[in-house]
């Protein structure tokens, strides 16, 4: 049904104000961060040396991005498989010493701060380690395996005054500053709804990555990675999916949820967790023996707006974090984030006046049209327009999330995803596992710092 009642006329007559408005909207590139690069050279005595403890696909893009960050250096590196020190040395392009003991680089005068990349179920021991040792600390997401080790972690950080980074790199990414900029700008007006999804459909997305020829127990510490989880025979496929496995990890949840309530939270603002989560999925697809579901789908309950996320491993749909507002709505997609405005000029009800007689409907149209005046053609103008910005080729957030962990361990002042909001992304995690697995909503009790059925 056309809802328009204004004459052609009358649009002709404003016409050339509407033109001047940049109907098709606005796009712009983001500029790099200036963290990325010095104006001068670091001097020697301001250079971080760090280690790497783990690196295996991630320890390994960590080290690389790292070359990318002035005024760093890495100078050890540690996993419990062998030819992950090859990989690690090969990443930094250096023959940096390796070990598969880990205390080995905690015990090092010359390391500042230490890189996390371990299993999720080994991160509180790695992580309270390093800071008895007065080691600033990188830690991968999600930063915990259970509620009761984030805790530990955020306690472990505050007594030794650690420099804590957790490892959502979104977090640090230009394209989300700019979509917290709109949004903390109020043109969005009241946001209730946030929905975000991340989908896959690949054997590498669904982390059935390859076994490497030369596993085994003589080249893996088998033990090593048991220690804090139930003693098994060598299992080369637990070791390298480690992530399908509730001993070792998390899931979708631990992989892909935690990116996205990393990001609702650093746009939002919103620093806190979720009173309640009520999850649905299943395993449908990759049946290998796996615990975790390949789709998750969990409803949020936060103070002054609901979330939707959903990861799905059956179709590729790519990341996205949509907020919808009552002016406007912001799309985050994997390099662009784009602000569309709603329309919200006044407009004369055109539905249910239908059911009015024509003498009625017709005083109504009127009656509304007296009461608001068209403006004056040159007075004419739209309020908002849809505005898009993408990140150059080529920049890495990862890059600038390490920047600003390496800066902040110079600076001493607290990170963008320091341990409490790493904590509490973390525990979003943990909301949806329970509520999935228990089939129940799950309940935050902060005061007792416990989820509850």
């Amino acid at each position: 049904m056309n809802q328009s009642w204004w004459t052609r006329r009358e649009f002709i007559r404003i016409g050339a104000g509407v033109a001047a408005s940049g109907a098709g909207g606005k796009f712009a590139w983001l500029e790099p961060n200036p963290l990325w690069a010095s104006d001068r050279p670091v001097p020697p005595s301001d250079t971080v040396r760090f280690a790497s403890i783990g690196t295996g696909v991630r320890g390994c893009e960590l080290l690389q991005a790292s070359l990318r960050v002035p005024g760093v250096e890495c100078v050890a590196v540690c996993d419990l498989y062998d030819s992950r020190h090859t990989a690690a040395q090969e990443a930094v392009k250096k023959d940096v010493p390796a070990t598969r003991d880990y205390k080995q680089i905690l015990d090092r005068k010359d390391v500042d701060a230490v890189i996390i990349a371990v299993t999720d179920h080994q991160h509180r021991k790695v992580f309270v380690d390093a800071c008895e040792a007065g080691k600033d600390v990188y830690c991968e997401k999600p930063m915990s395996h259970t509620v009761e080790d984030g805790f530990a972690m955020v306690e472990a950080a505050k007594q030794a005054t650690r420099i804590v980074q957790v490892g959502s790199q979104r977090v640090s990414s230009i394209l989300y500053a700019k979509a917290k900029d709109i949004y903390d700008s109020g043109k969005l007006g009241e946001v209730y709804s946030i929905q975000a999804y991340w989908d896959r459909n690949s054997a590498s997305g669904a982390w059935v990555y390859p076994i490497p020829p030369d596993a085994s127990e003589q080249t893996i510490d088998w033990s090593g990675f048991l220690d804090g989880a139930p003693k098994r025979p060598f299992d080369p496929v637990r070791f390298f999916r480690w992530r399908c496995f509730e001993d070792y990890g998390e899931g979708l949840g631990g992989d892909l949820f935690v990116h996205l309530i990393s990001g609702i939270q650093a746009v939002t603002g919103v620093n806190t967790v979720a009173a309640r989560a009520q999850s649905a999925g299943g395993l449908f697809r990759w049946k290998d023996g796996r615990e975790f579901p390949d789709l998750l789908e969990t409803f949020y309950d936060y103070p002054d707006f609901r979330v939707y996320l959903r990861c799905n491993l059956n179709n590729d749909q790519g990341e996205f974090i949509g907020f919808y507002g009552t002016k406007g709505t912001l799309i985050i997609r994997s390099s662009s984030v784009t602000y569309s405005p709603q329309d919200t000029q006044p407009q004369p009800e055109a539905y249910s006046i239908h059911g009015w007689p024509a003498k009625l409907r017709n005083q109504y149209l009127e009656n509304w049209k007296s009461e608001h005046p068209l403006p004056e053609p040159l007075a004419f103008k739209v309020d908002d327009e849809k505005e898009e910005f993408r990140v150059p080729p080529g920049y890495s957030d990862l890059a600038d999330h390490q920047a600003n962990f390496f800066h902040a361990v110079r600076s001493r002042k607290r990170t963008v995803e320091n341990e409490e909001f790493g904590n509490n992304a973390a525990i979003g995690c943990h909301l949806a596992n329970y509520s999935y697995f228990k089939r129940t909503p799950a309940m935050w009790d902060a005061a007792a710092r416990k989820i509850k059925g």
